[in-house]
């Protein structure tokens, strides 16, 4: 110990003290970064940002370290807008540069509205982009009152967040484009509002490290739309693969029916199928002498099958009147087909108690569920405590199962094999299931017996489609309403549904649909909302 001593002093008489580095102080993190809100910052992004744990939120706009606003410069923040109409409004959507020459209030004639009804955030955060809004043209209330006012107005739109959008809202698009397609890019999109923070560069630097690093963040730059969290679902009403059809499929092959209309379904992330018919080894050929229509007696061949797969087919409704015409082998042997190809079935199986369980889905965190089953006499459903077939109608009891899968976090969706009839309105024999199935809680009732396009119905928080028409199935010849159908394009998002698109369809021969011309869509589009009531 003395020596050590010694040495030290030798060194330090002869100026050779060995030189102690200091280590740098580290950066001090801030336990938390307190973010000004100007008043007409939409609370949902306020939300966005109290949900991230290193950020506290500030009713003043002085001592902050940060303040939030519109800014496109490093934006942390794009909330999507979504311009909207009723669901009865007939066009598709408009021209950016009209939009926003009607809110400077410089518009021509050519754009479709009257007024644009916004809240007050709205009005406030798009003038920080387009410049004060013309009175005349743009007008202000509460969100609240938004869809309802649109309603009742003629011809009016509405600017609201996407986090707003429920069913009775039609999504317009913007030069082309929706927030509610899954190919949707927020940077070509006009209604994509940027929001920045405003505050030291290196400070914000070190901010928004952290938020990105947030678990509760998500996606970067925040957004109130998620490309993840979004689920399509594509309903459609009746296939049947027989007669006029399956002559058609044996002369021109067996996925020619879908030439035009199957990248529409294939798109679907949930395609719906209502199969009415069983396929049978020793199915005979169409109009054979062994004919299987003449007393309504129906069946596939197995290689038709070719067809659904080729659409991208997810889940098949059993409800319809003939799954049971070749008996319960044809039956058993369809569901074996169904479930090699691992798609789901419903409102039909091996036996009553199959047959009513609902087939689920978790999409995206998107959980859905469909039930259905046959309402007409009971002698179209075989289904039994010992044989396979589709399902009777017992609505107190479905309306239980509903109400379980919603404790679960599902949304359901209820379709009907029910009463046929020929006319675009929506029958009372209908409404009657139709209302017991919302009421249970179903977000969207579609009837899968119609072979025409039906009316449609909001009612409470449900959609009711009361018939799509047919989209596999040899009825061209009977009437032109026949030949007329819809494909139901539902969007889920974030655990809700906030929309359904219609894609009008016709008939061009026996077997084989296509998406509607212009004038066949609104010739379509304005019998259907007629005889819905708007």
């Amino acid at each position: 110990m003395q020596t050590l001593i010694l040495s030290t002093i030798l060194l330090s008489a002869c100026g050779d003290t060995p030189e102690i580095k200091q280590e740098p102080s580290p950066t001090r993190t801030p336990s938390s970064y307190s973010v000004g809100i100007p008043p007409y910052i939409p609370d949902s992004v306020v939300d966005t940002l109290g949900s991230i744990q290193i950020i506290e939120i500030s009713d003043s706009l002085d001592g902050p370290n940060f303040q939030i606003d519109v800014s496109a410069e490093d934006p942390i923040i794009e909330w999507v807008y979504v311009l909207a109409a009723p669901f009865s409004y007939i066009d598709e959507g408009v021209i950016g540069a009209d939009l926003q020459a009607f809110w400077q209030g410089n518009a021509e004639m050519s754009f479709p509205a009257e007024v644009l009804f916004v809240d007050g955030s709205t009005k406030a955060v798009i003038e920080k982009i387009w410049g004060s809004a013309a009175t005349s043209k743009v007008k202000v209330i509460s969100s609240n009152a938004l869809l309802g006012r649109v309603w009742e107005s003629e011809n009016a739109f509405a600017i609201i967040p996407f986090e707003q959008l429920e069913p009775a809202w039609k999504v317009l698009t913007i030069d082309g484009f929706s927030p509610i397609h899954k190919d949707f890019n927020p940077s070509d999109y006009l209604l994509n509002i940027p929001f920045s923070f405003l505050g030291d560069q290196a400070e914000l630097e070190r901010l928004l490290s952290h938020v990105m690093e947030d678990e509760n963040a998500g996606e970067y730059p925040l957004s109130n739309r998620h490309s993840d969290r979004l689920t399509t679902v594509v309903m459609t009403g009746v296939t049947a693969l027989v007669r006029g059809t399956a002559y058609v499929m044996d002369s021109s092959g067996n996925t020619y029916p879908a030439i035009d209309i199957g990248d529409i379904l294939r798109d679907a992330d949930i395609l719906h199928i209502s199969n009415e018919i069983s396929f049978v080894e020793n199915c005979p050929n169409p109009f054979s002498n062994k004919a299987n229509d003449a007393n309504l007696v129906f069946c596939s061949k197995p290689e038709y099958i070719q067809l659904l797969e080729a659409i991208g087919t997810d889940v098949v409704e059993l409800s319809g009147d003939h799954f049971g015409d070749w008996g319960p082998e044809a039956m058993i042997s369809t569901l074996e087909m169904y479930e090699e190809r691992n798609w789901q079935y419903y409102g039909g199986g091996r036996d009553y108690t199959d047959g009513i369980q609902p087939a689920v889905f978790n999409h995206h965190g998107n959980k859905i569920a469909f039930f259905g089953c046959n309402a007409k006499p009971k002698g179209y459903a075989t289904a039994s405590d010992s044989s396979p077939g589709a399902v009777h109608c017992d609505m107190e009891l479905m309306a239980e199962q509903v109400k379980n899968v919603i404790a679960q976090g599902y949304q359901p969706i209820f379709t009907f094999q029910h009463i046929e009839y020929y006319a675009y309105n929506a029958s009372p024999a209908l409404q009657v299931d139709f209302y017991s199935a919302a009421d249970a809680g179903a977000v969207i009732v579609s009837g899968s017996q119609a072979h025409q396009p039906h009316a449609i119905e909001f009612y409470k928080s449900s959609l009711l489609h009361y018939g799509l028409g047919n989209l596999f199935f040899d009825q061209y010849r009977e009437s032109f309403a026949q030949r007329q159908a819809f494909i139901d394009r539902h969007v889920f998002h974030d655990g809700e549904h906030i929309s359904t698109e219609l894609i009008p369809i016709i008939f061009i021969d026996l077997a084989r649909p296509r998406v509607m011309t212009e004038e066949e869509r609104i010739f379509l589009l304005n019998e259907v909302f007629t005889a819905s009531g708007w």
